[in-house]
């Protein structure tokens, strides 16, 4: 399973409105030039999070967006699936032999479990941290 630039930038939409959880709304505009990426890109990725009531919009000369849970409510796992669909190393493992069937769900039930029980939160906790620790958690 290989994520696209919509599930990574749609990580780093997510991590930069948790670290500004309670600040009030961040506007797509300062995301954009913070993390060098283009704003009408992030837009469109918005959108989606948006439907699934991940983030909220507020309007005005102030507006932008802002987590619509608690980062710790969030996980990685939601955002993925919102923005690259379901979590499926393999296409079509109905049709593999059972070792081979065994092997592809196994590997997606572990991506899924990193995905699933990695939070905003988590994810801002180890985020700016150089050592080792903050290594070992990517891992």
């Amino acid at each position: 399973m290989k994520i696209s630039t919509k599930g990574r930038y749609g990580l780093t939409i997510m991590i930069e409105l948790a670290k500004n959880y309670g600040n009030g709304p961040v506007s797509l505009k300062t995301i954009a030039k913070e993390n060098e990426l283009s704003e009408h890109y992030l837009e469109q990725l918005a959108a989606p999070l948006r439907n699934a009531c991940l983030v909220k919009s507020v309007r005005g000369a102030y507006g932008g967006y802002i987590l619509a849970k608690q980062p710790s409510e969030i996980t990685a796992g939601d955002i993925i699936r919102v923005l690259e669909g379901p979590i499926t190393p393999v296409e079509g493992i109905e049709n593999e032999e059972p070792a081979k069937q065994a092997l592809w769900m196994r590997v997606r039930d572990a991506v899924k479990n990193v995905l699933d029980t990695t939070t905003l939160d988590d994810l801002c906790k180890h985020g700016d941290d150089d050592s080792q620790e903050a290594y070992m958690f990517y891992i």
